[in-house]
């Protein structure tokens, strides 16, 4: 009978092995915490999801500025899911903190940007509650996104003192990064052509009528990342495709020679036929996670 009584025990405690292991693999690689509010502004709540891996942490916190053509809704959450970036981030270990900053229907790009160093700010204060090195952070981002975490990244110096919203590494997806001059075509904030429309949406919410051209030249210039680059800015990574539609392969390279003539360390990555993304983006993703693993993870 006692045989039979330790048997029982030993079948019921490798059947709650199992299930445990079936939960775990349901699970999936993360938890989702979902509209995370780390701020507000215009009486609006500035929302972010958080990513926590569901297996071995490697205490690092990556920042994702979620933003496509300056919009931030949920739909961009889903886009990033498709790409993988959520589940080879975190089977990595590292915990994901999706900021999304505002549309440009309510914000300029100032504003976003004051919303992104809102949010690293919170993540930083937060930092031991997820288990993360405020010290050690890193940001993603791709397009819109990538333009405005290319632009957090090198306004959190000024000069050698620190706002608080720096971060170690930036690992982008073919960002905007130079607002006076795109591909080929210098950039008419007046004209009537889309991307004119764009930087005036971005750059001049108050209007441009009245300003001189210094003026204008100064606005758009304050939110191009490209020109904004100093010898305090975190290693950069960019992933580009030279068939992209959307936006030229010059804006990385211009961004990139930048970074470089100010002693920054920074890697650029041609895909080739890459659009705006391309089918196999996943397989990048997995490149630019292992960037970012190599410039974080060592350095804890």
């Amino acid at each position: 009978m006692i045989r039979n009584c330790m048997l029982t025990l030993a079948m019921m405690f490798g059947l709650a092995v199992a299930a445990s292991a079936v939960n775990a693999a349901e699970k999936g690689p993360y938890e989702q915490h979902e509209d995370v509010v780390y701020g507000q502004e215009y009486g609006v709540a500035l929302v972010m999801d958080i990513f926590v891996p569901t297996g071995e942490k490697n205490g690092v916190g990556i920042v994702d500025v979620v933003s496509g053509a300056w919009h931030s809704d949920r739909g961009k959450i889903r886009q990033h899911k498709m790409a993988q970036m959520y589940d080879i981030f975190t089977k990595k270990g590292f915990t994901v903190f999706a900021v999304r900053p505002g549309s440009i229907t309510k914000f300029s790009a100032g504003e976003m940007l004051q919303n992104i160093k809102r949010g690293v700010r919170w993540v930083k204060e937060h930092a031991e509650e997820y288990g993360v090195d405020p010290n050690n952070l890193g940001m993603t981002g791709a397009s819109a996104g990538g333009h405005l975490a290319c632009l957090a990244s090198v306004t959190a110096h000024e000069g050698e003192k620190s706002d608080g919203t720096d971060v170690k590494a930036t690992a982008i997806f073919f960002p905007p990064t130079d607002f006076t001059m795109y591909g080929t075509t210098a950039v008419d904030p007046k004209g009537s052509d889309r991307f004119g429309q764009i930087v005036r949406a971005l750059a001049f919410r108050d209007g441009i009528d009245g300003l001189s051209d210094e003026e204008i030249t100064k606005k758009i210039e304050a939110i191009s990342p490209a020109k904004l680059v100093h010898k305090q800015a975190p290693a950069f990574l960019f992933i580009h495709g030279d068939a992209d539609p959307a936006v030229p392969l010059q804006q990385s390279e211009v961004m990139v020679e930048a970074l470089k003539n100010a002693g920054v360390e920074v890697k650029l990555i041609v895909k080739p036929g890459g659009g705006h993304p391309w089918p196999t983006i996943p397989e990048e993703v997995a490149v630019l996670a292992d960037w970012l693993e190599s410039q974080l993870v060592k350095k804890q």
